[in-house]
C-alpha cells in the first residue's frame, strides 16, 4: 500500500493495483534499491490502515546493528570532514545520520495526518510493502515534467536555519553551487531556461534558500536529466563522485531510501521528489534520517543542532502508541 498527497493539494492518492504499470517508485540514494507500486493512480477518501495488523508484519530494527551515534562521535566526525573539505578545497559535502527512538511505536494513520497538516507545501507519503514502511514529508522537487508541452521544472534548495534566524554567508555560499550545478545540467538539454531569484522557502519550523528553474526539454531526455541531477549537491555535495566516496567512508549506516527520490507518473505529468525529512518505521523503533551540508566554514556544534532541528520536524508530528523509558 502507498498513500500520498502532492504539494498544496489535500487530495489523498494511492494506486488501484489493477495493472502492471509501475506508477509509483521509491529509489534509494545509491539507486540500487527500488520499491514499486503498480496500477493507475486513484483518489482515496481516507487511509485504511489497521495499526495492530500493521505492526505484526513490520521488520525489526536490530539495536545491535543500528546504534545511534552520540553527539561526541558526530562532532568528531564533522571536525575530520571539515579538515578534508579544506585540504581538498571542496565546496560542500552532505553528511547524514540516523536519529533512533527505541521501543517506540506510532499510529501510522494519525502520524501521516499530522505531517499533512504541518507541511501543506510538501509531498507527503506513507507506504508499506514486504515488511518495510517509510513515512515522510518534504518539498524539494527533483523534477516535474509536463507530457503536454514538454516543460520541466526543478529547484535548488539548500541552507537551513530556524525560521526566525537571519541568513549568514555560510548558508548563502552553500546554496550557490547547488544552483550552478542545476543550471549547468539543464543548459545541456534546453535552449529555453528560466531561473528565478533566490528566496526563502518555509518548511515547518525551518527555512531554506530556494531558486526555481524551468526549461523546455525532450521526453527522451527526461531520465537522463534525472540521472544527472541525482544526487544533487543538496543531498550529496560537489564534486558528486568524490563526495559519494567520502559519504560512504564517513556515514555509519546506509542511507537506504533517505535522500533518494520518489517518481510518480500521472496521466499528464511525471513528478520526482527528493526523499528528505523522512523516517523508516520498524516493529520496535523509528529511525529518522537527518543531515546537512558541510563546508569549510561549518561549525560542528551548529551542524549538530541543525540535524537535531530536522529530527524534530519528523518526531514532533508522530502520534505515539508506545514509548520506551
Amino acid at each position: 500500500m502507498v498513500y500520498f498527497k502532492f504539494p498544496f493539494n489535500e487530495k489523498l492518492f494511492s494506486t488501484d493495483e489493477n495493472t502492471d504499470e509501475s506508477t509509483v517508485q521509491f529509489k534509494s540514494f545509491d539507486e540500487n534499491l527500488k520499491i514499486e507500486f503498480h496500477g493507475k493512480i486513484i483518489e482515496r477518501q481516507s487511509l485504511e490502515i489497521d495499526s495492530e495488523k500493521f505492526y505484526e508484519t513490520l521488520k525489526s530494527g536490530d539495536p545491535q546493528i543500528f546504534k545511534e551515534e552520540t553527539k561526541e562521535e558526530y562532532l568528531e566526525k564533522l571536525q575530520n570532514l571539515i579538515q578534508i573539505i579544506k585540504d581538498k578545497n571542496l565546496p560542500k559535502v552532505v553528511l547524514s545520520r540516523r536519529k533512533i527512538r527505541e521501543n517506540y511505536k506510532i499510529d501510522p494513520e494519525k502520524s501521516f495526518e499530522n505531517l499533512c497538516k504541518a507541511y501543506p507545501n510538501a509531498f507527503r507519503y506513507i507506504f508499506f510493502k514486504n515488511g518495510i514502511c517509510w513515512i515522510g514529508a518534504f518539498s524539494e522537487l527533483l523534477g516535474k515534467y509536463s507530457k503536454s508541452d514538454g516543460s520541466f521544472e526543478t529547484m535548488s534548495l539548500a541552507g537551513t536555519l530556524p525560521v526566525s534566524d537571519a541568513w549568514t554567508e555560510k548558508e548563502i555560499e552553500e546554496q550557490k553551487p547547488v544552483s550552478q550545478y542545476i543550471k549547468n545540467i539543464l543548459e545541456n538539454f534546453s535552449d529555453e531556461l528560466k531561473i528565478s531569484e533566490t528566496y526563502d522557502h518555509i518548511s515547518g519550523n525551518i527555512k531554506h534558500l530556494r531558486t526555481d528553474f524551468e526549461a523546455k526539454i525532450q521526453r527522451k531526455d527526461l531520465d537522463k536529466i534525472i540521472h544527472e541531477l541525482h544526487p544533487t549537491p543538496a543531498v550529496c555535495g560537489i564534486p558528486k563522485d568524490i563526495c559519494k566516496t567520502i559519504i560512504s567512508n564517513f556515514e555509519k549506516y546506509p542511507r537506504e531510501l533517505y535522500s533518494g527520490y520518489i517518481r510518480i507518473e500521472t496521466e499528464s505529468e511525471i513528478h520526482f521528489y527528493v526523499n528528505l525529512r523522512c523516517a523508516r518505521i520498524f516493529e520496535n523503533s523509528v529511525h529518522a534520517f537527518v543531515g546537512g551540508g558541510v563546508t569549510s566554514q561549518s561549525n560542528p556544534e551548529k551542524e549538530w543542532q541543525e540535524t537535531e532541528l530536522k529530527s524534530h520536524a519528523i518526531f514532533n508530528n508522530l502520534t505515539i502508541i508506545k514509548k520506551g523509558i
